[in-house]
């Protein structure tokens, strides 16, 4: 393997191809210390970048830039997206990000910008609808009192208003009761689940996940109170709703803050099980997809192999270790593992299915040792509520070294599907629900709510979409050419630099910059170009917070010095000056 010089791990790569538009003098800059060109011949070509580069440095075109990237990010994350979902997410950016730049810094020190996306991405990575997307982007603007729910409902619609009144209704629900036991925290659970639209739940618990990410600023007393609450109400509500490994987070960084020595011991013995840097899921998620692929029997079976890994929680150790009392060898299932196969389309599809899960689980049996004993077959044998999966227990012990067993779960897509989000799903009584009528009318509602946005924003299923590719790119440029002619006039560019609360004359100097053949307008072609430069800038910002932890690993610099800090914000005033 060639190692890397430095600049190719903090510079990523870029192809635009060899036409010489004059957006691709944004980047010129950092392609020529890449290429290590002369020293002369890059302050020529640098002096020209930047000089051209200076209307991306305005008002309008840091909003317009801003505006791109986010989009592409939100719906690079998104399976299903209609044309209405994207009209949605476009007009709430363009409403939000103004106003947001214009607030001052959260209380943890986050842009509230970068706060709005965040929960933005948190719900689009949960497939949540555009709708609730736009809810997340805007609850801050409407916190700070920028907007008001009426606003919201004429120029965003009446769904993401309804979702924003039903997410400031939840805000206060720990005050209905006067101390917070289990009865009263699961009367709480059940009233949230009766009384509120299941959408604005999930967008709540978005946002406690984000709150309980960023907690140290507080002082140590309401770190405690606040976990105390999600580890007692949210953490439940969010398994009752499907968001299991949602729900997994919430509890570990409420534990990390009610227990922190303990948390800690229960993490280093969890990471004592790791070789190296790389985590040893990752390891055996490897192996096993490539032996998998690997093999011609199941290669004719299916069409698609995925495999997915996880820790055990420390929350959940810790309970296992503690209430039930075990050893922690009679901790098994610290590593998991889950094949998902989607087998290839015919008249016995579901046969084939199931003939390609005891495939795979022969494959398995080759690699690793089985404990009969954990073996389970609920593909033979389904549960009761319609439950199918194959799952075993293997001795993973490498080399003398004794490691946990690893449970692996072996289902074809139906299944999954089935078990996580149909009639086998259980979450409902983990989450607080004895009753199995009440839990299975409130899964009822669950699926209507869902199955309703979707067709007042014609999101249906699609298997085209792949993340953020030249379909995704194009729809920003429909959305940007309102009048439809095949591209974007200065009047156009105009109007959204001013929609964004930007001098629309901002647009002559942007629209110089990017018109490569000088015809007035920009052409899908120039404008994919720019959305190029955009993706390249958003993801130079994060390869610099990747380096800066693997630099900290490495370097060992103590921020407690103060010099980081110093240096920090010295740096800090000259990016902004």
């Amino acid at each position: 393997m060639v190692a890397m010089s430095s600049m190719e791990l903090l510079i990523p790569k870029l192809r635009l191809g060899e036409c010489h538009s004059k957006s691709q003098l944004l980047a010129l800059s950092s392609s020529c210390i890449a290429k290590q060109q002369h020293p002369r011949a890059l302050m020529c070509k640098a002096s020209a970048a930047e000089s051209n580069a200076t209307a991306l440095e305005q008002t309008g075109g840091k909003m317009v830039v801003e505006l791109v990237g986010a989009f592409n990010q939100l719906t690079q994350k998104i399976n299903v997206l209609s044309s209405s979902s994207s009209r949605l997410l476009f007009k709430s950016l363009k409403l939000s990000i103004p106003i947001l730049q214009a607030l001052p810094l959260v209380p943890d020190g986050r842009s509230p910008l970068s706060k709005a996306l965040s929960l933005a991405l948190l719900l689009a990575a949960l497939q949540m609808d555009a709708e609730v997307i736009s809810a997340g982007l805007l609850t801050q603007v409407l916190e700070a009192g920028a907007i008001s729910i009426y606003q919201v409902r004429d120029r965003i619609g009446t769904g993401t208003a309804h979702l924003l009144h039903e997410s400031m209704r939840l805000k206060n629900i720990p005050s209905k009761v006067e101390v917070l036991d289990d009865d009263s925290a699961a009367a709480l659970r059940k009233f949230c689940l009766t009384f509120y639209d299941i959408r604005a739940l999930i967008l709540d618990l978005a946002l406690k996940l984000d709150m309980m990410r960023h907690l140290d600023y507080l002082p140590r007393y309401q770190q405690q109170m606040l976990s105390l609450e999600v580890l007692k109400i949210y953490a439940p509500l969010a398994h009752a709703v499907g968001t299991n490994h949602l729900s997994l987070e919430l509890e570990d960084l409420s534990f990390r803050y009610l227990f922190p020595y303990s948390y800690l011991y229960v993490d280093t013995w969890l990471r004592s099980h790791q070789p190296g840097n790389k985590p040893l899921i990752d390891i055996y998620k490897e192996q096993l997809l490539q032996t998998l692929k690997a093999d011609p029997i199941l290669a004719d079976m299916v069409d698609d192999v995925a495999v997915k890994g996880r820790y055990k929680s420390r929350y959940s150790t810790m309970k296992k270790l503690l209430r039930d009392g075990r050893k922690p060898e009679e901790v098994n299932d610290v590593l998991g593992l889950r094949v998902i196969l989607n087998p290839r389309s015919g008249i016995d599809m579901s046969q084939e299915g199931e003939r390609a899960c005891y495939r795979t689980r022969e494959i398995i049996q080759s690699l690793w040792k089985e404990m009969p004993h954990r073996t389970k077959d609920y593909i033979a044998r389904p549960k009761a509520n319609g439950y199918k999966s194959l799952h075993m227990a293997v001795d993973v012990s490498d080399n003398g070294m004794a490691r946990p067993l690893m449970e692996i779960q072996i289902r074809t897509t139906e299944m999954d599907m089935l078990a996580t989000g149909g009639t086998a799903s259980h979450s409902l009584y983990k989450g607080g629900l004895t009753d199995p009528e009440e839990a299975k009318r409130l899964k009822a509602i669950m699926i209507a709510a869902a199955e309703l946005a979707a067709l007042r924003l014609k999101d249906f299923p699609s298997t085209n979409h792949k993340g953020l590719g030249f379909g995704q790119r194009d729809e920003v440029f429909r959305l940007l050419d309102k009048n439809a002619d095949g591209k974007i006039s200065i009047e156009e560019l105009m109007e959204v630099m001013e929609e964004l609360g930007a001098p629309g004359e901002d647009a002559r100097e942007m629209m110089q910059l990017l018109d490569s053949n000088s015809d007035g307008s920009l052409s899908s072609d120039e404008f994919g170009l720019f959305q190029k430069q955009v993706e390249f800038m958003r993801n130079l910002e994060d390869r610099d917070v990747q380096c800066k932890t693997m630099l900290n690993d490495k370097l060992q610099v103590a921020d407690n010095s103060g010099l980081i800090q110093v240096y920090s914000k010295e740096f800090g005033d000259r990016l902004v000056n």
